[in-house]
Protein backbone atom coordinates (compact mmCIF):
# COMPACT_ATOMS: atom_id res chain seq x y z
CA UNK A 1 0.00 0.00 0.00
CA UNK A 2 1.28 3.11 -1.02
CA UNK A 3 1.53 6.66 1.32
CA UNK A 4 -1.49 8.83 0.18
CA UNK A 5 -1.86 12.50 1.84
CA UNK A 6 -4.72 14.54 1.44
CA UNK A 7 -2.11 17.61 1.84
CA UNK A 8 1.28 16.60 0.49
CA UNK A 9 3.08 19.03 2.57
CA UNK A 10 1.67 18.30 5.91
CA UNK A 11 3.00 15.14 7.86
CA UNK A 12 3.69 13.45 11.07
CA UNK A 13 6.26 10.72 11.35
CA UNK A 14 5.96 7.15 13.41
CA UNK A 15 8.82 5.40 14.56
CA UNK A 16 9.26 1.67 13.77
CA UNK A 17 8.66 1.04 17.59
CA UNK A 18 5.42 2.99 17.81
CA UNK A 19 4.32 1.28 14.90
CA UNK A 20 4.97 -1.81 15.85
CA UNK A 21 3.10 -1.63 19.16
CA UNK A 22 0.18 0.62 17.57
CA UNK A 23 -0.20 -2.75 15.12
CA UNK A 24 -0.03 -5.02 17.89
CA UNK A 25 -2.70 -3.09 19.62
CA UNK A 26 -4.92 -2.59 15.89
CA UNK A 27 -4.83 -6.64 15.98
CA UNK A 28 -5.87 -7.14 19.31
CA UNK A 29 -8.85 -4.95 18.72
CA UNK A 30 -9.40 -7.61 16.05
CA UNK A 31 -9.15 -4.55 13.31
CA UNK A 32 -8.35 -5.04 9.54
CA UNK A 33 -4.42 -3.84 9.69
CA UNK A 34 -5.01 -2.95 5.88
CA UNK A 35 -8.00 -0.77 6.10
CA UNK A 36 -8.43 0.29 10.31
CA UNK A 37 -5.75 3.22 11.17
CA UNK A 38 -4.66 5.03 14.47
CA UNK A 39 -6.21 8.52 14.66
CA UNK A 40 -4.03 10.97 16.03
CA UNK A 41 -5.70 14.48 17.17
CA UNK A 42 -5.52 17.25 18.76
CA UNK A 43 -8.18 18.44 21.33
CA UNK A 44 -8.77 21.50 23.78
CA UNK A 45 -7.57 20.67 26.94
CA UNK A 46 -4.81 20.11 29.58
CA UNK A 47 -3.35 22.49 31.67
CA UNK A 48 -1.60 24.29 28.54
CA UNK A 49 -4.21 24.56 26.45
CA UNK A 50 -4.00 21.66 24.11
CA UNK A 51 -3.92 18.09 24.45
CA UNK A 52 -3.23 14.99 21.53
CA UNK A 53 -5.27 12.18 21.69
CA UNK A 54 -5.27 8.92 19.69
CA UNK A 55 -7.61 6.51 18.46
CA UNK A 56 -8.57 3.25 16.32
CA UNK A 57 -10.64 4.52 13.22
CA UNK A 58 -12.33 1.63 10.60
CA UNK A 59 -11.92 3.92 7.97
CA UNK A 60 -10.17 7.43 7.45
CA UNK A 61 -12.46 10.91 7.40
CA UNK A 62 -13.05 12.45 3.35
CA UNK A 63 -10.58 15.57 4.56
CA UNK A 64 -8.07 13.40 6.80
CA UNK A 65 -4.55 13.23 5.65
CA UNK A 66 -3.64 9.74 5.73
CA UNK A 67 -0.23 8.01 5.57
CA UNK A 68 1.30 4.92 6.28
CA UNK A 69 4.95 4.29 8.42
CA UNK A 70 6.08 0.97 8.64
CA UNK A 71 2.73 -1.15 7.96
CA UNK A 72 0.66 1.51 10.21
CA UNK A 73 -2.14 3.84 8.23
CA UNK A 74 -2.28 7.13 10.26
CA UNK A 75 -5.06 9.35 10.12
CA UNK A 76 -5.16 13.32 10.81
CA UNK A 77 -7.61 15.86 10.21
CA UNK A 78 -6.98 19.25 9.01
CA UNK A 79 -7.58 20.87 11.95
CA UNK A 80 -5.28 18.95 13.70
CA UNK A 81 -2.54 18.76 11.03
CA UNK A 82 -2.00 22.07 11.88
CA UNK A 83 -0.75 21.98 15.15
CA UNK A 84 1.20 18.53 14.51
CA UNK A 85 2.68 18.67 10.97
CA UNK A 86 6.14 17.82 11.34
CA UNK A 87 5.78 15.78 14.71
CA UNK A 88 7.10 12.26 15.34
CA UNK A 89 5.22 9.76 17.20
CA UNK A 90 7.09 7.83 18.90
CA UNK A 91 6.73 4.88 21.80
CA UNK A 92 8.72 4.32 25.20
CA UNK A 93 9.09 2.13 27.53
CA UNK A 94 10.87 2.78 31.19
CA UNK A 95 10.29 2.66 34.89
CA UNK A 96 7.98 5.85 34.69
CA UNK A 97 5.82 3.66 32.35
CA UNK A 98 4.98 2.74 28.82
CA UNK A 99 3.57 4.60 26.31
CA UNK A 100 3.13 7.04 23.03
CA UNK A 101 5.05 10.36 22.74
CA UNK A 102 4.55 13.35 20.40
CA UNK A 103 7.89 14.98 19.82
CA UNK A 104 6.30 18.33 18.35
CA UNK A 105 8.63 20.85 16.69
CA UNK A 106 5.38 23.51 16.78
CA UNK A 107 5.47 23.49 20.96
CA UNK A 108 5.97 26.33 22.50
CA UNK A 109 5.61 25.29 25.93
CA UNK A 110 4.27 22.33 27.63
CA UNK A 111 2.91 21.37 31.14
CA UNK A 112 5.39 19.51 33.62
CA UNK A 113 3.79 15.87 32.67
CA UNK A 114 4.16 16.33 28.66
CA UNK A 115 0.54 15.66 27.96
CA UNK A 116 -0.23 18.87 27.14
CA UNK A 117 1.25 21.94 24.43
CA UNK A 118 0.66 25.15 23.56
CA UNK A 119 1.85 26.55 19.75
Amino acid sequence: MSSTTAHADASVEVTTGAAEQALSLLEQEGLDTDEAGLRLFVQQGGCAGLSYGMRFDDTPEPDDTISEHHGLRVFVDPASMRYIDGSVLDFEGGLQGAGFHVENPNTVSECGCGESFRT
